[in-house]
């Protein structure tokens, strides 16, 4: 359950290619710690009472924490190129075309936190998740915008630019750690 998918090779329906694709799972061991919190809540509400404070409560709370796991893991970062060569990004229901991108960045775990913080400006548009250390930031170039950036986490930040704007890649990953 890292997130990372293949990425598809076209939807036929629209004719389009799909060149990255990542779904943002929480950790896995999210979902071991709801276990607990649910067989906890559960024994609590319980203790000393019928068999039915027991199973009642262990299917509610259950089918609740999943959903919240999942919910919170809905968040879809994928590249697609039309038929005519121009490539989207899309996060969610939010879509950018890659020729109003001025530069993008990757921006590293040990920079998030200032690119979150004071320096974040209220108008860009933001994607993230505190269990997904790097980013993404695209500047964007387009005057009938008041969206000045886009920050997007990924794990994959590479990946993700050299899908989305191939030319700015190279320049926009230097500085990030190679392993």
């Amino acid at each position: 359950m890292d997130g990372l998918e293949s990425p598809d090779v076209s939807n036929s329906q629209k004719g389009t290619e799909v060149l990255f694709r990542e779904r943002q799972w929480v950790p896995a061991y999210w979902w071991l710690l709801a276990a607990g919190l649910v067989a906890l809540t559960t024994a609590q509400l319980a203790l000393n009472r019928s068999i039915w404070w027991m199973i009642i409560p262990a299917i509610v709370l259950g089918a609740l924490a999943v959903w919240v796991l999942l919910w919170w893991s809905s968040t879809i970062v994928r590249v697609e190129r039309d038929p005519d060569g121009s490539r989207w990004l899309i996060v969610g229901q939010a879509t950018l075309p890659a020729d109003a991108v001025a530069r993008s960045l990757a921006v590293p775990e040990s920079a998030k936190r200032n690119a979150m913080g004071r320096q974040l400006d209220p108008a860009a548009f933001v994607a993230s998740h505190g269990w997904i250390p790097e980013m993404v930031m695209i500047v964007l170039d387009d005057p009938e915008d008041p969206t000045p950036y886009w920050l997007v986490s990924t794990r994959q930040p590479e990946k993700l630019l050299e899908a989305f704007v191939p030319d700015q890649a190279e320049k926009a990953v230097s500085h990030l750690p190679r392993v």
